[in-house]
């Protein structure tokens, strides 16, 4: 029986995780696709757990923020006001935004010496800690995700003397999670949660956290992915390099947990687990397929974070378009 002969009152919801690959000034595109997943929810789905790395991280934790509100309209207000903070618009934040860009440059071509984030004022990362609590009430949040029934969060960071990966929670976040989460190393200092250690960007663990999402008896995930998969030639200039091996590397930890699913898949329906309660998961990626190269991660043009947010809207659009279609015609998922 095929979904499309099911009375609409009859067809089944899936539950549905959504996993936000991190990627700097990229992940305004996972904003995008994020507003538009909460302003036209499918009607057959429930999102029960939103997990992220870095700038990934910070836009699930505010569409988390509108789930456990149960107001889907906060999370659109709020990720929309989060990317203009972060823009860069005043004059004297473009100048600082376009001689970063230069600096870069100069970098890539080995004209300027790496300097250390511990010898540089920390006024980026308080001016991100500032934007943050303004976005979030951390109390509440905290307070809410421990009700029965709340979606999970789950934010993806690295301990720095240990190297375990780390996952924060819905009930422990703070600030603090979610700068560890995002610390660049080459541009933020470690980044000290109290009682869980030493943090730097998780974009070095779990890009974005995966495996946690399948305790919550899943049937689909979502997965925001930022980092292209495929390139279209062999990098040959010192930017290209450094992008492409950046792209690898974000990717690595995604694909692996990616392998995991798949293999369960496989296992679930070749009877091999049997009574183990495990159901075939459906993966679909709703990726940003734009060539921006490494260095525009750090860009924050008002005009590029606009750009990245429409076109999150406009591939979300299509995704929920593919779906809708291929639930249509297909067996239950």
């Amino acid at each position: 029986m095929t979904l499309a002969s099911l009375p609409s009152d009859s067809i089944p919801r899936s539950r549905v995780a959504i996993a936000c690959q991190g990627g700097g000034s990229h992940t305004a595109f996972t904003a995008g696709v994020l507003q538009r997943l909460m302003e036209n929810p499918p009607e057959d789905a429930e999102i029960v757990a939103l997990s992220g790395t870095s700038g990934g991280a910070v836009c699930a934790a505010l569409a988390w923020d509108g789930l456990v509100h149960d107001d889907r309209s906060r999370a659109v207000r709020k990720l929309g006001s989060f990317w203009r903070a972060m823009a860069a618009r005043e004059p004297w934040d473009r100048i600082l935004n376009q001689a970063l860009m230069i600096v870069m440059g100069l970098r890539d071509l080995m004209v300027l010496p790496e300097v250390s984030p511990y010898r540089l004022p920390a006024w980026g990362e308080e001016r991100f800690r500032e934007i943050l609590g303004e976005h979030f009430d951390f109390d509440e949040l905290r307070a809410l995700a421990r009700r029965p029934g709340a979606p999970l969060l789950r934010v993806g960071a690295v301990e720095v003397l240990t190297g375990h990966f780390e996952t924060f929670t819905g009930e422990e976040l703070s600030a603090d999670c979610l700068l560890a989460s995002a610390g660049i190393p080459e541009f933020f200092r470690a980044v000290h949660v109290a009682g869980r250690g030493v943090f730097w960007d998780g974009l070095f663990s779990q890009n974005p956290p995966i495996h946690d999402l399948i305790e919550q008896a899943i049937d689909e995930l979502w997965v925001i992915q930022i980092n292209a998969s495929t390139c279209t030639r062999v990098p040959t200039e010192t930017h290209e390099i450094m992008d492409r091996r950046n792209a690898l590397s974000g990717n690595l930890s995604m694909e692996q947990e990616l392998g995991f699913i798949d293999f369960i898949n496989r296992a679930v329906r070749e009877g091999q687990l049997a009574g183990a309660g495990l159901r075939p998961i459906r993966v679909s990626r709703i990726a940003l397929d734009r060539e921006l190269g490494y260095r525009t991660k750090l860009d924050r043009r008002a005009e590029l974070i606009e750009e990245l947010i429409e076109y999150g809207h406009a591939k979300c659009r299509g995704f929920l378009k593919e779906r809708r279609l291929a639930r249509r015609a297909g067996v239950a998922l």
